[in-house]
């Protein structure tokens, strides 16, 4: 499975300008991106003149977008919504445009540690699934897939709450993405995760984390039980979209590192740069699909 035929990323994590971009997944023979930031802005948030020279440019490079990376409700659940709302139909716009009808977001930020967070989570939840269940009719109307992406610190940070949100809402044009990390950034196990949602996964974001530190690592050596997972989802028919998202900037070595070990050290030394990361990404995650194969 090493040359798997739907792996894409976070290109903007090697570099803002779309030459960079483009270069480096020619270098690393990938064919895809998950569009978040390009030449300075959100994709979101070019005009539709940017927006046709940049599908002309990825075309050109033979690359295609598997998602756009949008930031789609991460906002708090009590910030105003109509401008948001306003924001989310233009990203629909520019997925038609594009001819890539899928768009990662999010579940709103939410007050998990207010005092009186008990009292009030049946409200906050309303309010959610009643925000949400607009973009949900809107995406429905104009045939794109929203994708809802676990993320800490939003209602479906941990798998029961993304459950709640696709049983209310779940639909082909509501599905799920599985982030390792995130979910073991949000003390959530992923293997309970996968159990429970595997259903909905249509996309994965491929990053792992250490428990207790959070601490993003390359896939395999962290908690999240990555080739565990995606052992198990391959051998249950999935085929969507690998996307790395590395976050490993701040990634020094492998001093200490090993696969499965609970707690790992990073030595000192310099910092790997957007392509070198990016590099490490798709390595660690080759290593587990070659023991797959």
């Amino acid at each position: 499975m090493e040359g798997y035929e739907k792996l894409t990323g976070f290109a903007d994590e090697i570099a803002g300008d779309l030459e960079t971009q483009l270069d480096a997944l020619k270098k690393l023979k990938m064919h895809y991106v998950e569009m978040r930031g390009v030449d300075g802005k959100n994709l979101i948030h070019h005009d539709n003149a940017k927006v046709k020279e940049i599908k002309k440019r990825l075309e050109d490079a033979g690359v295609a977008l598997s998602a756009l990376g949008s930031p789609l409700g991460k906002i708090g659940i009590d910030d105003p919504f109509e401008l948001h709302f306003e924001e989310f139909k233009r990203a629909v716009e520019i997925a038609q445009m594009m001819e890539a009808p899928r768009i990662r977001m999010f579940s709103f930020y939410v007050p998990w540690e207010a005092p009186d967070w008990q009292q009030r989570k049946d409200a906050v939840k309303a309010k959610v699934l009643e925000r949400l269940g607009r973009f949900v009719d809107y995406a429905k109307q104009e045939n794109v897939t929203l994708l809802h992406e676990n993320e800490k610190g939003i209602y479906g940070e941990k798998a029961r709450e993304c459950k709640e949100l696709f049983d209310a809402l779940g639909c082909k044009n509501f599905r799920g993405i599985f982030d390792f990390a995130n979910f073991v950034q949000a003390g959530q196990d992923t293997l309970e995760a996968y159990k429970l949602l595997r259903d909905q996964i249509d996309y994965v974001h491929v990053k792992d984390a250490v428990s207790g530190s959070g601490k993003v690592v390359p896939a395999g050596y962290g908690d999240g039980n990555v080739a565990e997972i995606l052992g198990n989802m391959f051998d249950e028919g999935f085929r969507g979209f690998l996307s790395l998202e590395p976050h490993l900037s701040d990634f020094t070595g492998f001093a200490g590192l090993e696969r499965g070990r609970k707690h790992i050290e990073m030595e000192e030394g310099k910092k790997l740069s957007g392509f070198e990361a990016f590099s490490l990404a798709r390595e660690a995650l080759f290593s587990i699909l070659r023991e797959k194969n």
